[in-house]
């Protein structure tokens, strides 16, 4: 497992967050969210191939079409385990299933080559319960509600409820225009008290209006009387309303066993989509850093031909050239302040992050980066008011920490190395710090403004 304070002062982790934010499904952006450095070279090729082939789909027939997938796990869950799904939920799985059908076209847009041989097993895997998302498109209308044609009986209730609604507004139409209770009424309106239609009445006239009193006005001068004429009628809504309320809870049971049949094939689909959302972010991030694919070796060399700090604005960065591994392993950046001397540090080690992690860089074609087992970081400022410590002691706490856990196989990385303190004492440390990296032939680079480190670096073998 990379280091994670090193992962943090390099913001590996602000990588992650640009990555996340370039997918688009929930469980998609929560896998980019996961992203770590990989320490295989095999592993980290295929990464690497996969973003590359994930370009290629994108240059060819634009990106991943999964607009419009909710993370539907919960609903499949719940509908194994014998629950009842809503409407909402089984709209989300039928957008679902169209989204696989999209995906599913999207991939045979693109001729089959043999460079895709990553990415179309992928696609492939997808399959399509034609039966449940013809079921459901039929049957649910939105997020809140069955469609009429969900099944007959749904649909001959719903037009008896309709009927049933016309002759309650007629006869109700004929009460508030009568001349018979035109001085009974307050108004010549209808409303609705406890899911039955009423009228308005003066309070006077309540034991004079043929009708049953559901409601009274705050004041007590309105009750508000359902007419005898249509009692039967709204009674037999209520029953037409229980029957819908039956009939639908019926379909939603059929739906829902159906979509529980078809679960291990729908999360199998939920886990392939999310995968290949996780890549195409991949090759979108790339494409929005101008990034190119490394080439990667594990025998320590790294070579970054005109590299750019992701981080930095992509017009005002300054391109750089950096290598190590080769004919040297340990390298001093010098340079005055505000020169560029920690961007550069950065640059390495985060290229290196990215790279392990299947991520392209932002540098010429042919940088090379290599597999390290670890990267270690001391950057910036690492006072610590709650140990007492003071900068100097916090970044020695630090780097003896490094030391010790650093190996033959990992990337070493020190910022102004033995500052902090008396300069005399400081180039000694930092020199006898470098030679103990050397000795155990650990690539390391390190920034500095001393001179006696100048003079190390121009007299020594291995240090450039």
């Amino acid at each position: 497992m990379m280091d994670s304070r090193s992962l943090k002062v390099l913001e590996f982790d602000k990588i992650v967050e640009r990555l996340a934010g370039r997918a688009i499904s929930p469980s998609g952006k929560a896998l980019c969210g996961e992203l770590a450095p990989l320490k295989e070279l095999t592993d980290i090729g295929q990464a690497l191939t996969e973003t590359q082939q994930a370009m290629d789909f994108s240059m060819k027939a634009g990106g991943l079409p999964l607009g419009g997938i909710k993370d539907i796990a919960p609903s499949l869950k719940r509908a194994g385990f014998g629950g009842m799904l809503n409407t909402e939920e089984l709209f989300h799985i039928g957008e679902f299933i169209y989204v696989c059908r999209k995906v599913v076209n999207y991939a045979k847009s693109v001729e089959r080559r043999d460079y895709l041989d990553l990415l179309d097993p992928r696609f492939e895997q997808i399959e399509i319960p034609d039966k449940l998302e013809k079921d459901i498109t039929r049957s649910i209308a939105n997020e809140k509600e069955v469609a009429d044609d969900a099944s007959a009986t749904l649909s001959g209730i719903r037009r008896s409820i309709k009927l049933s609604h016309g002759r309650i507004n007629e006869a109700l139409q004929s009460v508030i225009h009568s001349n018979a209770y035109k001085n009974m009424l307050q108004d010549a309106v209808v409303t609705i008290r406890g899911g039955r239609f009423c009228v308005p009445v003066k309070q006077e006239y309540k034991g004079s209006f043929p009708g049953m009193i559901h409601d009274m006005s705050g004041s007590g001068a309105t009750v508000f009387m359902e007419p005898m004429s249509v009692v039967n009628l709204n009674n037999k809504i209520k029953e037409l309303q229980a029957e819908e309320k039956e009939e639908i809870e019926r379909i939603l049971t059929v739906l829902t066993a159906q979509v529980a049949e078809n679960a291990p094939m729908l999360e199998a689909n939920l886990e392939t989509l999310t995968y290949l959302d996780f890549v195409f972010a991949k090759s979108s991030l790339a494409l929005d850093m101008q990034a190119t694919k490394p080439e990667f070796n594990d025998f320590g060399v790294v070579n970054i031909s005109k590299g750019r700090h992701p981080l930095l604005n992509v017009e005002k960065v300054v391109p750089m050239d950096i290598r190590i591994g080769e004919d040297f392993t340990a390298l001093l950046i010098t340079g005055p302040n505000t020169g560029g001397k920690t961007v550069a540090l950065k640059t390495l080690g985060l290229f290196s992050l990215m790279g392990m992690a299947g991520l392209f860089i932002p540098a010429d074609f042919g940088s090379r980066l290599a597999v390290f087992d670890n990267v270690f970081a001391d950057i910036g400022d690492e006072q610590s008011i709650e140990q007492s410590l003071s900068t100097f002691s916090a970044h020695m706490t630090n780097i003896v920490r490094i030391l010790g856990l650093c190996t033959f196989e990992s990337l070493v990385l020190f910022d102004e190395l033995g500052s902090g303190t008396d300069p005399t004492e400081g180039s000694a440390l930092a020199i006898s710090i470098i030679r103990n990296l050397m000795s155990r032939g650990i690539k390391c680079a390190i920034t500095t403004h001393y001179s006696e480190l100048k003079i190390f670096a121009l007299s020594t073998d291995g240090v450039e």
